[in-house]
């Protein structure tokens, strides 16, 4: 029989220990003082609370509840003295039908593993969905963590030991993720479609109305109308646009009149598509489809697909709210093909620079006649533009792209600001002479200049909370063992939260470039590239987030993002406001790793239904 919340918080501390018994691995200790932390409003709220148990324990008792654990495919295993917790784990997994080529592999990873940490290696093998993670990848993650640093590897344990106790507690409580599940079983399936080149190698490359992107956009389309969307199209620029009524708009075809049929220069302009006035804003929300190369297949999609798992809720209890959800998914966003990022959502603000139409790809296909053999109405483009007074606001669920929550073993964070950007192409000249016959107080070193730079740079951003710059490019042209580099060129990319902040670390490190380049007999020159202001999040917005995410029992963590989004255009007509969900993997992004649980999935689509509560009642 399933545990219940309400009787566990009613429970004797004894009782409750023994009702959660073994979910974390020989260490009762850590049910035994939660406990005291009860009552608990939510299962989430009592899984953060044995997370703050652990994080709270001096490291000794870390240590001993890591290596509580046994080894994959190890010694107790073997001699059948795992306990029943862990055999269910490791025999989903397949674990326990190894080849002896696969045995012997896992046996030589324990035996490096342990050398080199001093403790078992640690792996939710029931993976981010519940139902196991395949030998190849367990063996690969295995391999791939050994490089790991020691410290980092250590809190890699812990988080991996807090995913195998969240899944414990589920099965315990009879707890589905079932939003959850669908949206990785949508984003599965959506990434099968992929760009030649890398579909064959297994990657995953999505770019501007290749085929790949136009399968997914049939696929976004079909998984809409399957949802219950009463409007969905693909717009003039390729975005999929899916609307969901309000209650008067739909009451009012429910009174007879004729429906929306499907457009394509897109929705949101005050009418319908039969001319008749719509009463009701709407909430705008969504992300994009398309991918970098080689990419990830949360970025963006994530923020579609919570939106749409919430409406297809509201279509199946049949409820209607006062305001109408348009949620679309962006097509372009991350200028991959053509040099033109935020096309998607760009369209929608009123700023697609048609001269971007006779862009050429790498194989030089003209922008126009991709959009044209896409079946695309090019001249609808301008048509595209939203009325701001039409929408409540936009909002945006995103995986974070980066570490902080994954560190912090949080699910959900809050999105305080887009950092503004910044960023230069920069060459500094000197010249080039014989590495042995020149001295050193005679040199005009154009690397030695720049690495002084860098270094200056790290030191200026780390002065300031929520201020990053970085040198990502650094080469030093016909560079020679053993010639002085009379030439060197670099990239800078400056970010915060604030453009005050950044525009004055800006300042600095150009300041600082010139007075090097002076000082060592140097010239040098920095072409900008890049500027884009930064999109604080909307106060009362934000303020939703938080409510709804402090509702799930859930702690509140602000934090920038520092990477670009849709958001940031629409935030220059309407307000906006981001939600992160953690990635695993210490938040990797942009790469095969990217990856996120359906238990953080599911309180990502909670937390949005939250928020269209909070409106309701305001509406």
């Amino acid at each position: 029989m399933a545990l219940d919340l309400q009787q566990l918080n009613a429970a004797c501390a004894a009782e409750f220990a023994q009702a959660l018994a073994g979910t974390y691995e020989h260490s009762p200790w850590i049910v035994e003082t939660a406990a005291s932390r009860r009552p608990f409003a939510t299962l989430a709220a009592l899984k953060r609370a044995l997370v703050e148990v652990v994080r709270d324990a001096p490291r000794e008792r870390q240590l001993a509840l890591i290596r509580a654990h046994p080894e994959l495919a190890g010694k107790a295993m073997i001699a059948k003295t795992l306990t029943a917790e862990s055999t269910h784990e490791q025999g989903k997994a397949g674990l326990t039908e190894c080849t002896p080529e696969e045995f012997a592999r896992i046996q030589q990873l324990n035996a490096d593993y342990n050398a080199r940490f001093g403790f078992p290696f640690i792996l939710a093998v029931r993976g981010p969905r519940g139902t196991g993670l395949g030998k190849g990848e367990i063996i690969a993650t295995f391999a791939r963590r050994l490089a790991n640093h020691p410290e980092f590897e250590f809190a890699e344990a812990l988080r991996n030991i807090h995913r195998i106790a969240e899944l414990r507690l589920n099965d315990k409580f009879g707890a589905m993720p079932e939003a959850g599940n669908l949206i990785l079983d949508w984003a599965e399936q959506l990434a099968v479609h992929s760009d030649p080149g890398f579909k064959e190698h297994g990657q995953l490359t999505v770019t501007y109305l290749t085929d790949a992107h136009r399968a997914c956009s049939g696929q976004l389309v079909q998984w809409m109308r399957e949802c219950g969307f009463d409007e969905v199209s693909t717009d003039a620029v390729g975005n999929v646009v899916g609307v969901y009524w309000a209650i008067d708009e739909a009451q009012l075809h429910a009174d007879g009149k004729p429906s929306p049929g499907q457009r394509r220069d897109g929705v949101g302009s005050g009418h319908s598509s039969t001319g008749l006035p719509v009463s009701s804003r709407r909430l705008l929300t969504g992300s994009h489809y398309d991918t970098v190369r080689n990419g990830g297949k949360y970025d963006g999609r994530l923020g579609i697909f919570v939106p749409m798992a919430c409406v297809r809720e509201l279509h199946r209890a049949r409820r209607r709210l006062p305001f109408g959800i348009e949620v679309i998914g962006f097509a372009e966003e991350e200028g991959q093909r053509y040099k033109a990022v935020f096309l998607g959502s760009g369209a929608l603000t009123g700023d697609f620079d048609p001269r971007w139409l006779d862009q050429t790809d790498a194989d030089g296909v003209v922008m126009r006649d991709a959009m044209q053999r896409a079946g695309l109405n090019i001249d609808g483009i301008t048509r595209l533009k939203r009325d701001p007074s039409r929408y409540l606001g936009f909002v945006e669920v995103h995986i974070e792209q980066g570490p902080v929550l994954n560190r912090l073993d949080v699910p959900l964070g809050i999105v305080t600001s887009i950092n503004g950007s910044v960023r230069y192409l920069c060459e500094i000249t000197g010249m080039a002479s014989h590495a042995g016959t020149t001295p050193m107080d005679m040199r005009r070193d154009a690397a030695a200049a720049a690495a002084e730079l860098v270094l200056y740079l790290e030191q200026r951003a780390s002065s300031q909370p929520d201020l990053v710059g970085t040198v990502g490019m650094l080469q030093v042209p016909n560079g020679s063992i053993n010639v002085i580099p009379g030439r060197c060129t670099f990239s800078l990319d400056i970010r915060a939260t604030t453009d005050a902040v950044r525009d004055a670390c800006e300042r600095d490190v150009l300041a600082r470039l010139s007075e090097i380049c002076q000082r060592r007999g140097l010239s040098c020159t920095a072409e900008q590239t890049i500027r884009a202001p930064a999109a604080p999040s909307a106060p009362e917005w934000q303020a939703r987030w938080e409510t709804a995410v402090q509702s799930l029992g859930l702690p509140i963590v602000r934090l920038p993002s520092g990477a670009g989004h849709d958001a940031m255009k629409l935030h220059e007509v309407m307000p906006q406001a981001m939600l992160f969900q953690r990635g695993l993997n210490a938040g990797i992004s942009h790469n095969p790793l990217e990856a996120i649980t359906n238990d953080d999935t599911e309180l990502s689509v909670r937390a949005f239904q939250h928020l269209l509560t909070q409106l309701t009642a305001t509406a």
